[in-house]
C-alpha cells in the first residue's frame, strides 16, 4: 500500500540522515498519512480519504467541497 495521499499526490521524498561526524546515509521522509471520513453534503455521502496531516488542515480552511472540485479539476477520481 502505497504512502501517498489521495487528492494531492504527495508523498515520500528521498534525503539523508547526516551525523555529527556529516556522515551521510540515505532516508525516506515519510507523508504523515491519516485514512479520515468527510461528508459531502452536496452528494448527502460519506467518503473515506487517506490524506496527509496538511491536507486536512486544508480541508478545515476550504471546505471539503471546494477540495474536491480542486481534485476532480486535477483529474483526479474521488
Amino acid at each position: 500500500m502505497a504512502r501517498r495521499d489521495e487528492l494531492t499526490g504527495q508523498g515520500p521524498v528521498a534525503g539523508n540522515h547526516v551525523s555529527h561526524a556529516h556522515n551521510k546515509a540515505k532516508r525516506r521522509f515519510e507523508v504523515n498519512i491519516q485514512k479520515k471520513r468527510f461528508f459531502i453534503p452536496e452528494e448527502d455521502r460519506w467518503v473515506t480519504l487517506k490524506v496527509s496531516a496538511k491536507t486536512i488542515k486544508t480541508i478545515n480552511k476550504k471546505g471539503i467541497s471546494a477540495v474536491l472540485k480542486d481534485a476532480r479539476a486535477k483529474g483526479i477520481n474521488v
